[in-house]
């Protein structure tokens, strides 16, 4: 009795673990399922019936009807809800178009247009002027007919940009991308690329901001919110392809509006974080100064909030350039296009290519609009018109000096490419040989070795992990999760969790789900592991602990797709492949947090547990880590939505997860509704996960005095 009372959480755990594998060793795997390399199947399909229906095994997909009837819901509202009359100009006669059809071809055409004027000012011409005009009016004004602009112009402005909000540093890195991309010829899909972020971006901002202010101005708009926005921002990124697809078709637009609904949900929480940090004296003060509601949300809490909102920007960009490539499944154009066809025709060197051009857009714009929030506005100088628009004039001067030499350029180069305008794809700089060659080097000299490895870990480590989890139970599985959800936080997280875990059991892809969670657990202990032993080591001064968070910043700042080229180049198609991008991703957040939650330790206390005549491993094991666990299990909840985004995401390789299924709803006409429930199941996953380790790390945060 005295170990129950002293110890009830250890002896909770043990119980629960105890009763969860004896749940697995008692109920007997089917007749006729077997487990084999890629996955698991109904082997014998004659057995079929009397297999799947084993409730204490399997449960019946209850929910098997909800993908179809997802399916003739978006068929009714695009062929038959609410019909109406337009006038059709091609045609010249009166038309009718369901409501829903109508409204999805209009903001399809709008922000078609949108991207291709911008695409059209970066390196087509101003030949947008017809959506204004008429061919007409182009062929009676050669004036009308400006080109696009010089890359020498683009990178001047950005040099600018960066040395206006940064200093040197920024600048010079500037340079230094926008001369990589124009000298390797990846100019015209980089422009593409950022015209894409230049629509999607200022649109997700928008709509971030309005419902942050809405939320923040209402309680229950807040309340709505907040699960909508839980599960967007943990459904992965092919899942809101698929139903995109259908309403607005594919192209630019589609994978942009795809991009506005992904990238908008950190805005809103960054707004609404904001606001809410607003002290209420400020807010009081604002009040008494007989501000509106109007004034007082302009003029008082939004350039209070400033920094957080500028955060979400950051954040939103991110999301944007990473969503870009996803996009390119439905045909949006760029680096995201040219990367994925390197891929399919496994042209790694070109990929690698394509890679770095798209890693360095992403890091420029996260160091440019992380200087813009941090920047701080000298409200005391006065400075002369001159000095107040100073980099105006100078990029003014850079677009005069930039039309010149492109001007001079048409008579310098005479094969008929314009180098000072644009530098063609094949007449750039390649160093896909090279790559291709070191590839080669490296699969000659180690290909012993990393056969070894890969068979090693595909057969002794992943195949008995992934059929461990496969031989779960649907009861075992369920009582593990509610119990584990019962200890840390109660009834109310034992049915939120359960709830989750009920919902993925009734659909018809439950095995799918438990090879996800097999990818993604692997991939979050290794991570684990490998992120709080840098983090901790990293921890130990100040330059160190800089210098590991500088490098997570970058690493952080890349695409997700970016990560399988290298190790494709190793490993091939193989799970082993997409599990060594996984541990790469994931480790980030598990790195940073540590060190942030060990940094976060008073000083007072280290030098404490010195006079205490503790050692270095004593003080971090009974003072830092106690103290940093909190923090550190923040991280580790990253670390899973990190994992089951790169999960999911590698399945374009080849894996037999979630993922599978949802690149193949993709090809499906009728894939909508599978697609948003398979979306759903990852979401869940992530969600469950998240309520357990956030509820642990607030009670944990209670314990030490900390909430």
């Amino acid at each position: 009795m005295e170990m129950i009372k002293k110890y009830p959480k250890a002896i909770q755990w043990t119980v629960l673990l105890i009763f969860f594998f004896s749940l697995c060793f008692a109920i007997q795997v089917p007749e006729g399922y077997e487990f084999a390399k890629a996955g698991t199947e109904f082997i014998d399909k004659d057995k079929l019936d009397q297999t799947k229906y084993s409730v204490f095994w399997r449960l019946p997909a209850f929910i098997a009807w909800m993908p179809g009837w997802i399916n003739d819901s978006v068929y009714f509202l695009l062929n038959e809800w609410l019909p109406i009359e337009y006038f059709d100009t091609s045609i010249q006669e009166t038309r009718s178009r369901p409501l829903v059809l109508h409204i999805t071809r209009f903001i399809s055409s709008t922000m078609l247009f949108l991207i291709q004027f911008i695409r059209e000012i970066l390196i087509g011409g101003v030949e947008t002027i017809v959506a204004f005009t008429s061919w007409d009016f182009l062929s009676a004004n050669p004036w009308a007919k400006l080109p696009g602009l010089p890359w020498t112009i683009v990178a001047g402005g950005a040099v600018l940009l960066g040395h206006k909000l940064s200093g040197k540093n920024l600048a010079i890195f500037a340079a230094i991308t926008m001369i990589y991309i124009s000298a390797f010829g990846q100019w015209k899909p980089s422009m593409q690329t950022l015209s894409f972020v230049m629509v999607a971006a200022p649109i997700s901002f928008i709509l971030g901001l309005g419902f942050g202010i809405w939320a923040y101005k209402s309680k229950k708009v807040e309340k709505i919110l907040n699960p909508l926005l839980n599960v967007a921002q943990t459904m992965p990124h092919y899942s809101y392809l698929v139903p995109i697809m259908v309403l607005f078709g594919i192209g630019d637009h589609a994978g942009a509006i795809a991009t506005i609904i992904f990238a908008t949900p950190p805005m809103v929480r960054l707004t609404l974080l904001g606001l809410r940090k607003v002290s209420p004296e400020v807010i009081e003060a604002g009040k008494m100064s007989g501000c509106t509601d109007y004034q007082l949300l302009s003029e008082v809490l939004i350039p209070t909030a400033r920094r957080d909102i500028l955060i979400g920007v950051n954040q939103v960009i991110m999301q944007c350039l990473a969503m870009a490539v996803i996009a390119s499944f439905i045909g949006a154009k760029g680096l995201g296009w040219n990367l994925l066809l390197a891929l399919n025709q496994l042209r790694i060197g070109l990929a690698l290519e394509a890679g770095i051009c798209i890693t360095l857009i992403a890091v420029l714009l996260d160091k440019l609009s992380l200087a813009w929030a941090n920047k701080q506005k000298n409200y005391f100088e006065n400075p002369t018109p001159f000095q107040k628009n100073k980099y105006f004039y100078i990029f003014a001067g850079v677009v005069v000096v930039g039309y010149i030499f492109s001007y001079l350029g048409t008579f310098f180069f005479k094969d008929g490419f314009n180098y000072f305008f644009i530098v063609p794809h094949n007449k750039g700089i390649s160093t896909e040989a090279f790559w291709d060659a070191g590839v080669d080097w490296i699969l000659v000299n180690f290909f012993d070795t990393l056969k070894i490895f890969n068979t090693w870990l595909i057969v002794d480590v992943l195949i008995p992990m992934k059929n461990a989890f496969l031989r779960m139970p649907i009861v075992a599985t369920f009582v593990l999760f509610m119990g584990a959800g019962y200890i840390i936080g109660g009834i109310r997280s034992a049915i939120i969790v359960g709830s989750f875990t009920l919902f993925i059991a009734m659909t018809e892809w439950w095995d799918r789900a438990l090879i996800t969670m097999y990818m993604a657990t692997f991939g979050v202990i290794v991570s684990g592991i490998i992120g709080i032993t840098i983090g901790t080591l990293s921890a130990q001064n100040k330059t160190s602990s800089r210098i590991t968070i500088g490098v997570c910043d970058t690493l952080q700042t890349f695409p997700s797709f970016v990560y399988l080229i290298p190790v494709i180049m190793l490993f091939g198609v193989t799970d082993t492949s997409v599990l060594i991008a996984v541990v790469i991703y994931a480790t980030i957040p598990a790195t940073r947090y540590t060190i942030e939650g060990l940094r976060s330790v008073p000083s007072a206390l280290h030098d404490a547990g010195s006079m205490s005549g503790v050692n270095r491993l004593q003080r971090w094991l009974k003072i830092e880590l106690p103290l940093a666990f909190p923090h550190m299990m923040l991280g580790i909840n990253q670390t899973v939505v990190f994992a089951l985004f790169m999960v999911i995401i590698g399945a374009m390789i080849g894996t037999t997860d979630l993922g599978q299924y949802i690149l193949k709803a993709l090809s499906d006409r009728q894939g909508t509704g599978n697609g948003l429930m398979l979306g759903l199941c990852v979401a869940f996953i992530g969600l469950a996960v998240d309520n357990l380790i956030r509820t642990w790390a607030e009670q944990q945060k209670k314990l030490l005095g900390q909430d």
